[in-house]
């Protein structure tokens, strides 16, 4: 089974090129990564927003504006 098209290994590699799979889709693969990479980043965002925001909610807001204030 071949994914690049050679059949028989017995040639000249230097002549040969790009021996790895899936060559010629490497634009494609790079485009894919950076829409991941950013979505990623985006739902990270959202979801550490969320958090932060439900903990500011958390405890008596008295009590801890009295414990910060003693220190």
């Amino acid at each position: 089974m071949s994914t690049i098209g050679y059949e028989n290994w017995a040639v000249d590699l230097a002549e040969v090129g790009a021996i790895y799979p899936f060559q010629g889709s490497e634009v494609l693969m790079t485009v894919l990564c950076v829409v991941f990479w950013i979505g990623w980043h985006y739902i990270q965002f959202k979801r550490e927003s969320e958090h932060l925001e439900n903990a500011r909610d958390i405890g008596d807001k008295s009590l801890v504006t009295k414990s910060v204030e003693r220190y």
